[in-house]
């Protein structure tokens, strides 16, 4: 096994337990690796300090797999890894019963570059490190063993691994790949789930509580849903009782599917609009038109997956919630996300404060929304605390 010694005071992070290490805090490594290959991590002064998975191609230049000095990275190590997160999310009584559940979140569990959401009998796996993408077997065959689940379908063709020099990566683990759409209930609601061809690794299961929560306060609304993929949000809104909802997004085939979710579920009454169009240029478009609503959902793509991006991206955000803004009757709701891990929360609630200044209206923070509990954040990785939620309230 190599051995990757930090330069001097950089095992600050490592001692407490932040799991990544960047090409900068690297003096050398003594001996051959491999992307993937694990290695001993020491500081300057020789004490060990954590294995980890080496990844010559990214500035996440090693992943910490462990802190235990004595633990060893094989296939047993993975069983139970996988194991324990299963178990801490059987723990937790508000999961109880749960079709679509995320069963591993990355650094979260201990497990850096692996993601995994199972649907019922199926789990889907992203392997999005090099360490990951080294142990896919053994890391496949854990999640069976874990759940009972006869499929484990990967879906590692995501962005992210061309930083790590790797390929996209798709096909079944254990077992065939599903025959079509897998179908998940959702708080009393039934989705269509594309785990072949859709976003993620199917579907948005860390909104699962926030989609309930547009629910409950739909009843008798004119809603809107912008970016909303294949209506998430709108199958909770109609099913809460909106009185309209008006869906857009840009992807054809995400809209066709959210009008089957609509049939699928009896929804026939005519509450539902879909647009396949630009979210930026409809939002004006809705003004011209004199729209107005009582509740908006804002949920778009991540604008700024770093820091780097974070200018661009807040004038993106505030463009898309200055509008949304302006559509809202007095007393209505926005619901506002962002997903991106270069915009952080204190800078998001302020990128929204001053779209309510530039639209003209008086607004309230009333709750502020994250991923649900099956997406834990480590404390020693504040970086895994993606998605951020306001709900305002307008006067």
């Amino acid at each position: 096994m190599a051995t990757l010694i930090l330069k001097p005071g950089k095992e600050k992070s490592l001692l407490r337990h932040h799991p990544w290490i960047f090409a900068g805090a690297i003096e050398q490594v003594d001996g051959r690796c491999r992307a993937g290959d694990t290695v001993t991590v020491q500081s300057s002064e020789g004490q060990v300090l954590a294995k980890a998975a080496y990844s010559p191609e990214s500035s996440i230049r090693a992943r910490v797999w462990s802190f235990e000095q004595n633990e060893t990275v094989d296939d047993a190590f993975f069983k139970r890894r996988v194991a324990a997160a299963v178990a801490r999310r059987t723990a937790l009584p508000e999961l109880a019963g749960q079709e679509g559940l995320r069963l591993v979140h990355g650094e979260a569990d201990g497990l850096p570059g692996v993601i995994a959401d199972r649907y019922g009998d199926t789990v889907v796996v992203q392997l999005t490190s090099a360490g990951a993408d080294k142990w896919r077997k053994a890391i496949g065959a854990a999640l069976a063993a874990a759940t009972g689940c006869s499929r484990v379908y990967e879906r590692s063709d995501v962005d992210v691994r061309a930083l790590e020099g790797m390929e996209p990566v798709t096909g079944p683990l254990v077992g065939e790949a599903p025959e079509g759409r897998l179908s998940l209930l959702e708080n009393g609601v039934r989705y269509a789930v594309d785990v072949l061809n859709g976003h993620k690794t199917g579907f948005y299961l860390d909104q699962r509580d926030n989609r309930r929560y547009v629910g409950e306060l739909a009843a008798g609304r004119d809603v809107l849903n912008c970016f909303c993929y294949t209506g998430g949000f709108s199958l909770q809104a109609l099913k809460g009782g909106a009185k309209s909802v008006l869906s857009i997004d840009s992807s054809a085939d995400a809209l066709a599917l959210g009008q089957e979710n609509v049939r699928a579920n009896g929804w026939i009454d005519g509450r539902a609009e879909w647009r396949d169009a630009d979210v930026f240029n409809e939002l004006r478009a809705l003004r011209n038109e004199g729209r107005q609503f009582d509740l908006i959902v804002l949920d778009p793509p991540k604008f700024a997956p770093t820091a780097a991006h974070a200018e661009k991206a807040s004038r993106a955000y505030k463009d898309i919630n200055l509008n949304a803004l302006k559509l809202l009757r007095p007393g209505g709701f926005l619901f506002t996300y962002s997903c991106s891990g270069g915009i952080p929360a204190d800078l998001f609630k302020k990128i929204v404060a001053g779209a309510a200044q530039d639209a003209g209206v008086e607004a309230r923070i009333i709750r502020q929304l994250s991923a649900g509990p099956d997406h834990p954040i480590a404390l020693a990785f504040p970086e895994g605390e993606y998605l951020k939620g306001l709900v305002c309230q307008v006067s």
